[in-house]
């Protein structure tokens, strides 16, 4: 969770972890890698969110269901100004790292 700090240091005001999952989910999962206070664990449970951007994952035929691809963006006063969308199966370009270098 260093990230999260050098992001703050960066005068980024919150830090958002969207997933296709319950509310339930995302907080043990924050409570798990010790987000909670860092960043805000975001359930999407029916993908409105992941749809209405467009990265919807249909794993339907796999038993999974509709998941939301590997991205993410700064968004400022409501305009997203950097989106970083992964390929499938790849983690290169959403990590914080990554971000840390476009702020």
């Amino acid at each position: 969770m260093q990230e999260a700090g050098n992001l703050k240091a960066k005068r980024i005001d919150e830090i958002w972890c969207i997933s296709v999952n319950d509310a339930m989910v995302m907080a043990a999962w924050g409570k798990d890698l010790h987000a909670i206070g860092k960043v805000r664990m975001l359930g999407d449970g029916s993908a409105e969110v992941t749809k209405a951007l467009g990265v919807e994952l249909d794993l339907i035929a796999r038993g999974m269901g509709i998941r939301s691809q590997r991205y993410s963006m700064l968004v400022e006063n409501g305009v997203v100004k950097v989106f970083n969308l992964e390929a499938p199966g790849k983690f290169e370009v959403s990590g914080a790292d990554k971000m840390l270098t476009q702020v």
